[in-house]
């Protein structure tokens, strides 16, 4: 069971009820700062990093920002690439995520911009809000009541009723603390701005809350990386290890980062020993034909002694021949890696090759091949530009 399915410790997932995969998207200063205590937005991301956003918005069912935030801001809350708008689409989802607000008092202007741009908006109050709201909103966002108080497990129950899969959390203060406090964050993706804001007026990343566990459970530091002048740090914050089903969502995400091609799937794969990350790659990622689980491969010694205890996630079952006879095939590099243990979410089809047999091969050589085949619709949503055998 993935930590998604888990649930945290506002209330309990109801039987049969799948809670979203919840992602904390936040931009702080290097103090810790979410903005300054200016009436003016002060802008943390650069070009690059707006851009990884948008996709990450892109990549979410419904994106949850709170009415704080709302009222400051004034945000749109969109998904500003018309490419990212129209592969939604090709991929029968709706243009836009549904868009989410939180409010206890119900205190929302209808004339904010939130409202009037995207498609369908959504918001979770009290009874007291709910009333509030009745009239004002009414023609532009369902009104959802979760009871005398906000309740985010509850929240989360009823998005999963809704079948919202992702939902990406863009804050502010009091929305991420809510959730860390209560354990319902999955993933958070922390972007540090080279930055000092040193106001103490100005709002923080977190209130002070009691956090399970802490100071002394750690949260797992699953990547980090730069993207224009900005250190994205990718952290799971849950304290259980990590599962299958959640190696192979980070697989399933570096697959998002592969270029687009007409002639070969957008494959991510990832490498795991004792429980860390150790390497990672995509389709295409340095050239145009190499594959995920070549990639990963590449960034590692031969000899590293780690391999020889790891596991390879792989959203695609590993290529048996190469139409470069340069090229090893990927079971063929994880053979000769030493690698146990591979995790795949679908089966090649017939697409480009006809009679793929790397499991039958990786398996013939001892080596334990797992299908998660809960996890394949995801993972086979990458290639929906492609016609699949």
């Amino acid at each position: 069971m993935s930590n998604s399915e888990q649930g945290g410790d506002v209330g309990s997932p109801e039987h049969g009820v799948t809670r979203p995969h919840v992602l904390l998207s936040v931009a702080v200063s290097v103090d810790g700062y979410i903005d300054d205590a200016t009436g003016d937005r002060l802008r943390l991301s650069d070009a690059a990093d707006f851009d990884r956003v948008d996709q990450v918005r892109a990549d979410s069912d419904a994106i949850l920002i709170g009415a704080e935030t709302l009222r400051r801001d004034n945000p749109r809350l969109l998904v500003d690439s018309a490419e990212r708008r129209a592969a939604r689409i090709a991929a029968g989802k709706p243009e836009f995520p549904l868009k989410i607000t939180v409010t206890a008092g119900g205190e929302l202007d209808p004339e904010l911009r939130f409202w009037h741009h995207g498609g369908d908006k959504l918001v979770y109050t009290t009874d007291a809000g709910a009333k509030r709201l009745a009239d004002s909103l009414s023609g532009l966002a369902e009104v959802v009541s979760l009871g005398t108080e906000l309740d985010f497990g509850v929240l989360l129950d009823e998005l999963g009723r809704r079948g919202i899969a992702r939902l990406m959390v863009e804050g502010g203060t009091r929305i991420h603390t809510a959730f860390l406090a209560a354990d319902l964050a999955d993933e958070l993706h922390l972007a540090v701005a080279p930055l000092l804001v040193g106001d103490p007026a100005a709002p923080r990343f977190l209130d002070a809350a009691s956090f399970p566990g802490a100071p002394h459970r750690r949260m797992q530091l699953a990547d980090v990386s730069q993207v224009g002048d900005i250190a994205v740090l990718h952290y799971f914050p849950k304290s259980a290890r990590m599962t299958d089903q959640d190696f192979m969502r980070r697989a399933i995400e570096l697959a998002r980062l592969c270029p687009p091609s007409e002639t070969a799937f957008s494959v991510g794969a990832v490498i795991v020993a004792d429980g860390v990350e150790i390497a990672t790659g995509y389709s295409r990622e340095t050239d145009a034909k190499v594959h995920a689980e070549e990639s990963a491969l590449n960034k590692l010694d031969a000899d590293d002694p780690r391999l020889a205890r790891a596991t390879i996630y792989t959203t695609l079952e590993p290529c048996s021949q190469r139409a470069t006879a340069t090229r090893l095939p990927c079971t063929d590099r994880i053979l000769r890696a030493g690698i146990p243990r591979v995790v795949l979410a679908w089966r090649e089809p017939a697409t480009f090759v006809t009679n793929c047999v790397g499991v039958e091969k990786l398996r013939e050589q001892g080596v334990e091949v797992v299908e998660l085949a809960e996890l394949a619709a995801a993972a086979m949503a990458m290639n929906r530009h492609l016609e699949l055998s």
